[in-house]
């Protein structure tokens, strides 16, 4: 496969892309994370996420600790060509590092963050 579609994404200042992870059956909103190009170009290959970690400044192979890898049904990009949506099925049903399905579990409630989905495993069992 050509890479020349690595090339039509506007990468940021850093050389990164926004990247969002969504079910791809239920279009639940799982996760939010960023890659660069190899990170990108690594998912189109294996058909699985590989993000960029700021704080670790290397690449992030999904599910590489943990087991909850992120298989890639299809890869999209925003009419600006600047955000990156990632369809996809996540194995074991756990998306957040925090155990939770979604990274996205706060909830704004009477001006408070509340949160409003369950801890499907403890971390510290799924990180050992």
């Amino acid at each position: 496969m050509s890479s020349r579609w690595l090339n039509e994404v506007k990468w940021d200042e850093q050389g990164l892309v926004p990247a969002i992870a969504q079910d791809a059956k239920t279009g639940e909103v799982l996760m939010f994370a960023w890659m660069n190009r190899e990170a990108l170009e690594k998912t189109a290959q294996l058909g699985q996420a590989v993000y960029w970690s700021r704080s670790r400044r290397k690449l992030w192979h999904k599910g590489e600790e943990s087991g909850h890898f992120q298989k890639v049904v299809e890869l999209r990009t925003d009419c600006d060509n600047d955000v990156i949506l990632l369809k996809i099925e996540q194995v074991g049903g756990i998306a957040c590092h925090t155990g939770r399905r979604s990274c996205f579990f706060n909830k704004l409630e009477d001006g408070h963050w509340k949160d409003v989905e369950p801890v499907l495993k403890d971390p510290k069992e799924i990180y050992k």
